[in-house]
């Protein structure tokens, strides 16, 4: 269940999340939500993923071969050519 939290900060301060959190292209509850489950987690919880990667867990389907290593390889000998 979601429940409201008023919380008071400095104007610079809410604007410069605004605009991370639009960046981030999440909400600005969701980010300082994320922010408190990641600083209140238990141990167990803190070796695993956060919320948001597991929220795009899948969204992105790759051959079983790929090679990764073998792709960033690539990757930075074009960048640096």
């Amino acid at each position: 269940m979601d429940a409201k939290l008023t919380l008071r900060l400095s104007k610079s301060v809410i604007e410069r999340a605004k605009e991370h959190a639009h960046n981030q292209r999440i909400s600005l509850s969701k980010m300082v939500e994320i922010y408190l489950e990641s600083i209140t987690a238990s141990k167990e919880k803190e070796v695993g993923t956060t919320p948001l990667v597991e929220s795009l867990s899948g969204v992105i389907e790759l051959d079983p071969d790929f090679n990764y290593k073998e792709e960033h390889s690539n990757y930075l000998t074009e960048k640096y050519k």
